[in-house]
């Protein structure tokens, strides 16, 4: 009895030992779940990346900045944003923003963003695909034009071009432009002329400057040509000559 206790003793070590047992044995770690992406705040983007304070406004008085932050951060196509500078709204005449309601300026923000991160490359694709829908729905689209390297948006009544890339980090992209776009949409189809480029300017070639007479070709009045000085040799000669024949023919006639 105690050999067969031995036995399965011995048995049992024997089996503990296996690399089986020590794998069903060790402990399962699960992988650690990926971080999650870093909370976007365009607050502070769009006032400490540029002076796009006017943009920033119409975002918080339009209700808007919620809706551009809830497509940054909870969704996974992220955002990417075209951002006028402060000057583009002082400069922006006619049409005018002030007479627009609260929900049209809500269509002309929303035509500032597209549901999806781009970077300045891909405007390049994007500029064979367009027009691209926006934010502000179907009817509010942008066309894109790559022209060597240089990106152009077109709205309509719009057109301006991509002057740099303020932030551009997954799921963000925020680029700055000189103009305030401004849909179809909302402003009519009927668009007044881009005015001419102003023509260059036409400078004339410089006039000769007139010629500066040598000494030797000077007016009658400066110094006699040779031809008057010899007049006035041969006169001053004749009349040296009657002189000599009048003191000599007074010399003559006393004898």
């Amino acid at each position: 009895m105690e050999g067969f206790m031995v036995f399965i003793f011995f048995s049992l070590m024997l089996n503990f030992g296996t690399p089986s047992v020590y794998a069903q044995m060790a402990p399962i770690f699960s992988p650690a779940p990926a971080p999650a992406p870093e909370f976007v705040n365009l607050t502070h983007l769009l006032s400490y990346a540029g002076p796009f304070h006017t943009f920033l406004n119409y975002l918080e008085s339009t209700k808007l900045l919620e809706t551009f932050q809830n497509q940054a951060n909870n969704t996974e196509e992220g955002i990417t944003i075209f951002v006028p500078k402060d000057e583009a709204f002082s400069s922006l005449k006619k049409p005018s923003l002030s007479n627009l309601t609260n929900d049209q300026l809500r269509s002309v923000f929303l035509f500032h963003g597209l549901s999806h991160f781009y970077t300045l490359a891909d405007f390049k694709n994007l500029s064979q695909i367009s027009p691209v829908t926006t934010l502000a729905g179907g009817q509010y689209t942008l066309n894109f034009t790559d022209v060597s390297g240089t990106v152009y948006l077109n709205s309509g009544w719009t057109r301006t071009k991509v002057s740099s890339a303020v932030h551009s980090t997954d799921p963000v992209s925020i680029f700055q432009i000189d103009k305030v776009l401004l849909p179809e949409a909302v402003f009519g189809t009927d668009i007044p002329p881009m005015p001419a480029p102003a023509p260059a300017p036409d400078v004339s070639p410089a006039a000769d400057a007139p010629a500066v007479s040598d000494d030797s070709k000077s007016s009658p009045t400066s110094s006699p040509t040779k031809s008057s000085s010899f007049r006035i040799s041969s006169s001053s000669l004749s009349v040296l000559n009657q002189l000599v024949l009048a003191i000599g023919g007074g010399l003559i006639l006393p004898l």
